[in-house]
């Protein structure tokens, strides 16, 4: 084994860390939710903080990587990661462990693009495939196994020893890399510092950020009560979507007005002259939007309804990670054969059918075993056209720049997933309002009792069920379960325009070039 494949491992085990801490939690929110008394607001952001600052600042981290060099951006976000997970694991409140949360983040943000940024640098020809199969499977399967280890922890220890695993990965991944990843970076100094560049790129997202997590709390348009009133009778949410707007609007031109001047800027925009850059990012957008919000549904439903427990939830989810584990082993060689688009396309398809399958069967009654073949599905899509999506957004951009592009690519998925989680926590919780509010009609509740019912189910993010009794818990069981079936149908429908998009690609196979360099005989129609 050459030193760049076990190189590869410790890159490996990098990105590991940013993305099961966005799952792990998953399992031990309904904990978090008891000890620290969260609201469901609260709750989405226990999850959205920690996603929604690596969307804004992903870009801002792959600039400075190419300035000061991917490695050592890499390590760096390695030491603010794991300091940030002590500060989670011993936090007091609620507040405190959001604002862990966001530090988490930072850290995240540096890690994430280097580390594809790395891989672009480092693999070329057939190895390329191969190198991004890892990568991309790794994502998909630390996805799953998130919930496990989450959920064995928070069972046999406390919901704060899922950080743990951080102070343990973190460290070794540092070394690790410093040792056997070759340093990356761009050759020509920049210019000066784009401050305005960052500024406005970290507001608009933030803005964005703000308006989709809490426009089911404040209201998407006429805020949901008086304390929600930001002008008259509207709340916050429209002003903050008419702020990110502006934002990227305006991020735009400045940017162009830099390079106009000859200075380097935060983001060179003729990365969006590539055809494969801008349409595969779309791509990855849209897939996203559709991919983790099953993994924040799923733990609520299998806890609250079926019964499960933390531990028995993380296992129940384990076949996701086997999926994605048996992508990596099929993916390159699939590359090879149908090539990165059609690759891409059986993934995704993959996805949808798992999701509308787990939509089908899902009820009070299901068992587990029913749901491991359609878990099983999702989790090979996921591996499948994750490995793919990155190799094909990143392949025609030069090494040099290969930290924006990075940055580029991961803040489409992040911001994807973030715009997921809290759409499909939107559909979820409105669809569980509304299917309980019905059913609690044909009860012998009155209307009082009625509306306090659904007021406690849904402030609690279904905790509250294991809680009923009779009518009123069948009732909230088959709500719950209703819920969850259109939620997964949300998720599907997202990851068929994500298919749909990919019909914009030209079929191709990847092959390795005289020089070395991997080129893939696809174009953009």
């Amino acid at each position: 084994m050459t030193t760049r494949w076990i190189g590869l491992v410790f890159l490996s085990a990098a990105v590991s860390l940013v993305i099961i801490d966005v799952t792990i939690i998953n399992v031990a929110v309904p904990a978090i939710v008891v000890e620290l008394e969260a609201s469901a607001a609260t709750t989405q952001w226990i999850q959205e903080a920690y996603t929604l600052t690596l969307a804004a600042l992903l870009i801002v981290a792959g600039r400075i990587a190419d300035a000061i060099g991917r490695r050592r951006a890499l390590v760096i976000g390695l030491a603010v990661f794991t300091a940030a997970s002590v500060v989670a694991a011993t936090a007091p409140s609620e507040a405190v462990l959001v604002l862990a949360r966001v530090l988490q983040g930072f850290g995240g943000a540096a890690i994430l693009p280097c580390t594809l940024s790395l891989l672009n640098a480092t693999f070329r020809g057939k190895e390329r495939a191969t190198a991004f199969a890892v990568w991309g499977s790794t994502v998909g399967a630390m996805a799953a196994v998130g919930p496990l280890v989450g959920g064995w922890l928070t069972t046999d220890f406390s919901w704060r020893w899922a950080f743990g695993i951080n102070l343990v990965l973190g460290p070794l991944a540092a070394i690790g890399v410093l040792l056997f990843v070759a340093e990356s970076k761009q050759l020509r100094a920049g210019r000066g510092v784009d401050l305005p560049g960052v500024l406005l790129s970290v507001g608009t997202f933030l803005s964005l950020a703000f308006g989709l997590i809490e426009g089911r709390t404040m209201g998407w348009v006429t805020a949901r009560s008086s304390e929600y009133q930001f002008v008259g009778e509207l709340s916050p949410v429209p002003f903050a979507f008419a702020g990110g707007v502006l934002g990227l609007v305006c991020f735009i031109v400045w940017e162009r007005r830099r390079q106009r001047r000859g200075r380097d800027p935060l983001l060179d925009l003729t990365l969006f002259g590539v055809s494969t850059f801008v349409r595969g990012s779309g791509i990855v957008f849209l897939v996203a939007l559709g991919q983790l919000g099953l993994l924040f549904v799923l733990p609520l439903w299998l806890q609250n309804t079926l019964g499960y427990t933390a531990t028995q939830t993380g296992l129940l989810l384990l076949p996701i990670a086997v999926g994605a584990f048996i992508a990596a082993a099929t993916t390159p060689l699939l590359a090879e054969i149908w090539g990165t688009t059609w690759v891409i396309r059986f993934g995704l398809l993959s996805e949808i059918v798992g999701l509308v399958w787990l939509a089908l069967v899902a009820s009070p009654e299901v068992g587990g075993w029913t749901l491991v073949p359609a878990l099983a599905l999702y989790g090979f899509g996921v591996g499948t056209a994750d490995a793919q999506l990155p190799s094909l957004v990143l392949r025609d951009i030069p090494v040099e720049r290969s930290g924006q592009g990075s940055g580029v690519q991961s803040t489409a998925q992040e911001l994807g997933s973030a715009m997921g989680i809290a759409i499909i926590g939107t559909v979820l919780f409105t669809s569980l309002s509304w299917q309980l509010g019905s059913a609690l009609e044909r009860t012998s509740l009155g209307s009082a009792e009625r509306e306090a019912t659904v007021a406690v189910v849904v402030d609690s993010a279904g905790t509250a069920i294991p809680g009923l009794e009779g009518e009123v818990r069948t009732a909230a069981d088959d709500a719950l379960s209703d819920a969850t079936r259109n939620a997964a149908l949300a998720g599907a429908a997202f990851l068929a325009a994500g298919l749909l998009a990919t019909l914009a690609l030209r079929a191709g196979r990847e092959q390795p070039t005289g020089d070395g360099a991997g080129a893939v005989d696809e174009g953009v129609q």
